[in-house]
């Protein structure tokens, strides 16, 4: 898969069409279709808000699963950094009804965690899960934990 040469632009308006379109992504390419999140942290040095979509698993009703592959770069995503500077985050997420919004804390999966997680990826997305094989550094499996209904 080939990634666009401005991820900031192309992400840009991926979250434009997920909020325009009640959480669905209809904009032609690569993602059309996709199950997404929009996971909004604050920069770890800039302090402003930052919004990225993300693919997610749920793991019960009120948390949501993320992976910091980074496409499997060497270095973890800045949406990771960021959450481990300040876990409390906001999760966009797509219902039958539309946009649940919600806040949520934020940490690392570790242990049998970790490994129960890995193990539901792999089930579901078997092509992210492999990204793991293809760093040397351990990717990331993060859970956000829902604290509030923010309509």
């Amino acid at each position: 898969m080939s990634m666009p040469s401005d991820m900031r632009a192309f992400n840009r308006s991926v979250v434009e069409n997920f909020r325009g379109n009640r959480g669905q992504i209809t904009m032609d390419g690569m993602l059309r279709g996709a199950d997404l999140v929009l996971l909004t942290t604050i920069g770890a040095r800039s302090r402003r808000q930052r919004v990225v979509p993300l693919g997610y698993l749920t793991d019960g009703e009120d948390r949501v699963v993320l992976w910091a592959s980074n496409m499997a770069a060497s270095d973890h995503p800045a949406w990771y950094r960021n959450l481990v500077a300040n876990p409390q985050v906001l999760i966009e997420q797509p219902t039958s009804e539309g946009i649940d919004r919600f806040t949520g804390t934020a940490h690392t999966a570790s242990g049998m965690e970790r490994t129960r997680l890995l193990g539901l990826l792999g089930d579901q997305y078997p092509h992210m899960a492999a990204h793991q094989q293809q760093t040397e550094r351990e990717i990331p499996l993060v859970v956000v934990e829902r604290d509030s209904r923010d309509g």
